[in-house]
């Protein structure tokens, strides 16, 4: 009689435990994710190590993330602006419309610059295009944070243009083709 009392007693511990052990998982398991990165305005008149390293960072540049299902729809969207050092950090709920946010369908992109002087998206770190999201750079009791390279923006003066080779044609008033 003893000896089921004692087994009786184990076995209550062990599902307490298993409780508890689910508990401390549930409060463990992150909520939010983070998306935190910076913009810099490249200057091309920098030699090649400033150029790429030495970006100065641009206040309230407006960053975009977007994420689509494997459908190609998109299931949510959102922004952030830069503070004073370049910086953003966008916080997104792990869950959106009650099924989890699959992060491997986000991106991030550049969409707007405040700066005058510098406002032409470059494709140095994809801030055209987009950076998909591809692995989280910190996962640590709660939190996961994904933190992405610089992406930059440029001035005028070092926007490369697209060159066309069907526009390399010259055409005379009568419609006569040439090259120059």
């Amino acid at each position: 009689m003893g000896f089921a009392i004692i087994v009786m007693m184990i076995a209550a511990l062990e599902i307490v435990g298993c409780i508890n052990n689910m508990a401390v998982l549930a409060w463990d398991e992150p909520q939010v994710i983070h998306v935190a990165g910076k913009v810099q305005c490249q200057d091309c008149t920098q030699g090649w190590n400033e150029w790429v390293n030495g970006g100065n960072p641009i206040k309230g540049v407006k960053v975009s993330l977007m994420c689509m299902d494997k459908r190609s729809r998109v299931v949510y969207y959102t922004s952030d602006t830069t503070d004073e050092w370049g910086q953003y950090d966008i916080i997104v709920n792990k869950y959106v419309n009650g099924k989890e946010l699959d992060t491997k369908g986000c991106a991030v992109r550049l969409v707007s610059s405040p700066d005058h002087v510098c406002n032409i998206l470059t494709g140095f770190g994809g801030g055209n295009s987009g950076v998909k999201l591809i692995r989280p750079t910190s996962v640590y009791r709660g939190l996961v944070k994904y933190l992405l390279k610089p992406l930059y923006y440029t001035t005028p003066m070092c926007d490369k243009p697209e060159i066309d080779d069907s526009n390399s044609e010259y055409k005379d008033e009568q419609g006569q083709r040439g090259h120059y």
